[in-house]
């Protein structure tokens, strides 16, 4: 009689715990839903729109992407180039991390987690006064550089955890093999941190594609405007055309929601590869 009561009530614990995480996800969704609905519905206010669309308008996407366009790209081409220099500091500095024994590892690893604490606006006014000294102010390089540094501490500390539960054996018959340690580094070290490095790629694209501080601080001209920059100004002057906001806003949102997607298998890999030695 026991076991038959327990039964029961697992399932029903079952039945709650699902029916509170839809709960959950559609509270958050929704937002999500509202802009795609308001986007949908170009003639229509912002609390004014039903919400079941009735007849699809797409003019407001249209229009969207005539005016941010141009912007997309140039998000697209400050994220990857930030991705790229993002790996480019932060795999070697993990590898030497994790392997080499160095003195005040651990410190430099806890400073590399508080330059995260650190506001964006203040490395962004900071940043600024240099970049004019360097003539990198309105540049695409200078725009990629400082959005990379919003990805090089979090992929640094995932890589070197990464890199960590690589045995020691593999590299050290690498050696034994004539390898050098670069050539170790790029054939056997870096291909076994594959989904560590799409990990961390794919988040520093992510703060790239979301950055909006270092975008506006800058860039004093319209010559390297990303999509963020581009949205809040394309607001502030046509704040009644709420249909073409939204609609800018999910094409915006287009890009990283197919990276998530594609790469969420290397993303679990990534952050818990680390975890086992």
């Amino acid at each position: 009689m026991a076991a038959e009561n327990v039964e029961p009530r697992a399932r029903q614990r079952r039945w709650g715990s699902t029916a509170a995480g839809v709960l959950v996800l559609a509270v958050m969704l929704f937002p999500l839903y509202w802009m795609l609905d308001t986007a949908l519905q170009p003639e229509a206010g912002l609390l004014e729109a039903d919400p079941v669309p009735h007849r699809l308008d797409l003019s407001g996407f249209a229009k969207a992407l005539d005016d941010q366009g141009g912007h997309l790209l140039t998000s697209l081409l400050v994220s990857l180039g930030a991705v790229v220099i993002c790996l480019a500091i932060a795999a070697p500095a993990a590898y030497g991390l994790a392997r080499f024994r160095l003195r005040g590892t651990r410190t430099i690893v806890f400073g590399t987690l508080i330059t995260q604490m650190v506001p964006g606006i203040v490395i962004a006014n900071a940043l600024y006064t240099s970049y004019v000294d360097l003539g990198l102010v309105n540049s695409y390089f200078g725009l990629m550089l400082a959005d990379a540094s919003l990805g090089i501490p979090f992929s640094i500390v995932l890589m070197r955890s990464f890199m960590q539960s690589i045995p020691g054996e593999v590299i050290e018959a690498a050696e034994m093999d004539g390898a050098g340690r670069l050539r170790t580094f790029l054939r056997v070290v870096l291909p076994m941190s594959r989904n560590s490095l799409i990990t961390s790629g794919l988040f520093a694209f992510l703060f790239s594609w979301s950055d909006f501080m270092f975008a506006l601080t800058l860039n004093t001209t319209d010559d390297v405007k990303p999509v963020t920059l581009g949205i809040y100004q394309y607001i502030g002057a046509h704040v009644g055309d709420w249909g073409s906001v939204m609609a800018a806003s999910v094409l915006s949102a287009v890009p990283a929601a197919i990276l998530l997607v594609l790469a969420q298998k290397y993303i679990a890999a990534g952050i818990t590869g680390g975890s086992v030695k």
